[in-house]
């Protein structure tokens, strides 16, 4: 019997890196015995103490309805329902271009097969220490000056991968396998190179 193994995800909505991340680990669950469990973290608890341009500023107070819906439906439903629901914000942002509020949050909750009174939960500040713990849990992992997605595959975790398009198919697998390798050795810390592309959304 094979063995699947869990691949931990930190994500946050607003970010659209995040998003091709998760993409790729949902290709490679069809090409290798893996699972993605998905997790919140939060761009707006990341930086809310740093000097950011105030246009990202605005953005990042936005990003607190989303991440604030995301923990209410994990405490209430599970932390697996996390993943449709991570979709169906994510393509209604991503790939549609639709700003976050209410109407995109209802509709997801119930492509979701979750109550949409769950929307409320976006202006509920009391939900802010639970995403601070969820944020504080893929941070801690891999340090501070990172952002999202944070993936950990067994007992190491790191940054990205930051990729764009998302790898299909067996070319999914391979990649996997590559951040597989280097998460095996202990004293892998980082590999960088300057970005030259946007995300591309197929």
């Amino acid at each position: 019997m094979t063995t699947i193994e869990n691949v931990d995800l930190w994500f946050d909505p607003l970010c659209p890196w995040a998003w091709m991340t998760s993409r790729w680990m949902l290709e490679v669950e069809k090409v290798r015995p893996v699972h993605t469990t998905f997790h919140v973290m939060s761009l707006s608890v990341l930086n809310e103490d740093k000097d950011v341009p105030e246009e990202y500023r605005e953005a990042i107070e936005q990003g607190w309805g989303p991440v604030r819906i995301c923990i209410a439906a994990e405490r209430r439903h599970g932390v697996e329902v996390l993943r449709d629901l991570y979709t169906a914000l994510g393509v209604r942002r991503h790939h549609e271009g639709r700003e976050f509020g209410r109407d995109l949050y209802v509709e997801a909750l119930a492509e979701a097969g979750l109550p949409v009174e769950l929307a409320d939960a976006a202006d509920d500040d009391s939900l802010d220490d639970a995403v601070r713990v969820s944020h504080a849990d893929g941070i801690g992992r891999v340090g501070e000056e990172v952002g999202t997605p944070v993936i950990a595959i067994g007992d190491v975790a790191f940054f990205g991968p930051v990729v764009s398009p998302a790898p299909k198919g067996e070319q999914a697998g391979t990649v996997f396998d590559g951040a597989h390798a280097l998460a095996s050795y202990d004293g892998f810390f980082e590999l960088k190179r300057t970005r030259t592309r946007e995300p591309i959304f197929d």
